[in-house]
């Protein structure tokens, strides 16, 4: 059985990243809100509410959480290029996932919210030079800079790692 956590591994902050991986970073981001659709068409509520792993979160926390997260990656790269290495602030993902919403809305509204935010971020992803994804933001929690790039890539991962976590979810289940 794969990893019930990291189903595609663990993403890998010191990978070099290139023109093509970064290239992929965006495609992948692109594709998210499609492939997320395609991932929970169908679900009904018992299935959305059914956990992805044991002590995991549920499907519907899944998307809730995917449009919490990359909402703070627009605008952590709004921030980098707008500002000189503004520190950013950080946020208790788990928190948020067990907010009310988080746990009963339909998810309707946040598959949208990831079509205007995905839309809006691969264009300004695709609008950037070399020197725009070399600026940064500064963690508080980790204690480092994180450039456009760095952001690029691993949102790019987040966005195939939880759609992966619906999908085997559902071919365990036989969904």
């Amino acid at each position: 059985m794969s990893n019930l956590s990291c189903p595609i591994g663990k993403f890998d902050s010191s990978a070099p990243i290139t023109e093509q991986s970064r290239a992929n970073a965006i495609w992948d981001l692109a594709q998210l809100p499609e492939k997320l659709r395609t991932a929970v068409n169908g679900l009904n509520d018992a299935q959305l509410d059914t956990p992805y792993r044991p002590d995991g979160w549920t499907v519907r926390q899944l998307v809730h959480h995917l449009a919490d997260s990359h909402l703070n990656a627009f605008t952590r790269v709004r921030l980098a290029l707008t500002e000189d290495n503004p520190t950013i602030k950080p946020y208790l993902e788990k928190r948020w996932a067990e907010l009310s919403d988080s746990r009963t809305l339909a998810i309707e509204p946040s598959l949208q919210i990831l079509d205007g935010v995905h839309a809006r971020l691969v264009a300004m992803l695709r609008s950037l030079d070399a020197a725009e994804f070399a600026r940064t933001v500064v963690h508080p929690e980790q204690g480092r800079k994180m450039s456009v790039d760095l952001i690029t890539s691993l949102y790019g991962w987040h966005s195939r790692h939880h759609v992966r976590h619906i999908t085997a979810l559902r071919e365990r289940e036989g969904w």
